[in-house]
């Protein structure tokens, strides 16, 4: 039976609750102990009766196991969880995201006590979060005095001015003609000149709100903590479940008409080898950029025409460029054609130059796609190096998954069953790539109808 103490305190009247639960290892009694205050309003004799039911819940708690936190806070338990999940195998990636999320939820929930965690502080996080100006995206500067004259006024040259400011030459000429620059880029020219940026830069911020689906991630988040409390009943429930995270609209997937690839393919044969082979690859395999970046020579079959997908190239401002398992963590083996199987031999003849040139420069590595040295590709690039070749060819816009899309819809064009197109892009189960890619099932769908009415109603 759970011990009630009265105590009479300057906020009024508490009574404290003491449960044993036999002794620990060193045969010191281990003792539990709950602080419960009556409900304002509350008679003397009202408030006894509470305390005697609140002490029994307490105490069946304590025999169930349960014992709410007093101690940690958010933040603390926080840190416990990304270590448990790093040691459990969780993705570097994964935890550094959540680290990374912490930054804006510390200050808005990190001080609360597990315990006192309800739906409605996050929900005023999440309210929060959807207000304008939440994004920490840098602004964009415009010059709006004349820098070329405040540098030779310095009686400094470009290159020169360039090394004071700890900026390339080409930063430096780009905004003294007038282009646009990063903000941080402005602050340093700004802090070369002794001058507040404001006073020689225009310079426009994004005041949009987050995202629906950025919030989510925060939610997410946040759920995968207070989970880990629940389930070591550290809390009676986890708040994030009886929160309202705003809704996510999936939106429609993007992908290129043949003429679009058509297009893009012309434009690829006037560029460096290196970024026309590997933009191939996307467009014939249905690969994430990963899967590409971290392609090696051991798993290129030129004689068979076949390639496998064993690992995908990672980079975090902690790890740098890193090698990780696949997302889903399966490996696969892909036809390729033969179209591909010549640019290949074509690309090694030049890879292997390129390793002769280098000779003890020459990291050593098998990758397939590298930096000059020889050491591995970051996967970033290849997003960064597409937006601007479709800038310089006038083409759409161009990100790497727009192309694994593309592959999705020319293979349900060709009616291929939905189990074959999950394994061809790697996704850990078919429903999965129903629910991205079930309007173009749909569409498949209503040809095959009209294809059966055809041959079996209508053949008269």
């Amino acid at each position: 039976m759970a011990s009630i103490q009265k105590v009479e305190g300057k906020t009024g009247t508490a009574y404290r609750f003491f449960v044993t639960t036999g002794r620990d290892s060193g045969g010191k009694q281990v003792r539990h102990t709950k602080t419960w205050k009556p409900a304002p309003g509350m008679t003397e004799k009202q408030a006894e009766k509470a305390a005697l039911k609140a002490a029994a819940d307490f105490e069946r708690e304590i025999e169930q196991g349960f014992a709410a936190d007093d101690r940690q806070s958010f933040d603390e338990y926080a840190l416990y969880v990304f270590d448990l999940k790093a040691r459990e195998g969780a993705k570097h990636k994964t935890i550094e995201a959540y680290r990374n999320l912490m930054q804006r939820i510390s200050p808005a929930l990190g001080y609360l006590k597990l315990k006192e965690i309800r739906p409605q502080h996050l929900n005023r996080f999440y309210k929060q979060l959807a207000a304008p100006g939440q994004r920490a995206t840098e602004g964009k500067a415009t010059a709006k005095a004349d820098l070329n004259g405040k540098i030779r006024a310095l009686g400094l040259s470009h290159k020169a001015f360039a090394e004071r400011a700890q900026l390339s030459a080409a930063t430096v000429d780009a905004a003294c003609r007038g282009q646009t620059v990063s903000e941080g880029t402005a602050r340093k020219i700004a802090a070369a000149f002794k001058e507040k940026p404001e006073a020689l830069f225009l310079i426009e911020r994004d005041n949009a709100p987050l995202s629906s689906k950025t919030i989510l991630e925060y939610h997410r988040c946040i759920h995968a903590i207070l989970e880990q409390a629940s389930k070591e009943m550290l809390v009676p429930y986890n708040a994030a479940d009886k929160a309202t995270p705003p809704k996510v609209t999936r939106q429609e997937v993007n992908y290129f008409q043949p003429a679009q690839v058509s297009a893009i393919l012309e434009a690829l044969e006037r560029e460096p080898i290196k970024w026309r082979l590997f933009t191939h690859l996307l467009i014939v395999t249905g690969c994430r950029r990963g899967e590409i970046a971290g392609l090696k020579w051991k798993n290129v079959d030129l004689k068979a025409g076949m390639i496998r997908i064993d690992c995908t190239l990672l980079y975090s401002r902690e790890r740098g460029i890193y090698e990780n398992a696949t997302k889903t963590g399966d490996v696969r083996n892909l036809k390729i054609p033969l179209e591909t199987v010549e640019l290949l031999k074509e690309y090694r003849r030049w890879w292997v130059e390129l390793r002769f040139k280098n000779g003890d420069r020459w990291a050593g590595t098998d990758y397939l796609f590298v930096q000059d040295d020889g050491k591995a590709m970051d996967p970033n690039s290849s997003t960064r190096w597409l937006a601007r070749f479709s800038e310089r060819h006038g083409l759409p816009h161009i990100n790497p998954h727009a192309f694994r899309h593309t592959a999705a819809s020319a293979m349900t064009q060709r009616k291929l069953d939905p189990v074959t197109v999950s394994k061809r892009l790697g996704h850990s189960r078919v429903s999965t790539t129903m629910d991205i890619y079930a309007h173009l099932f749909a569409e498949a769908d209503a040809e095959a109808s009209e294809t059966i009415a055809d041959v079996l109603l209508r053949a008269k």
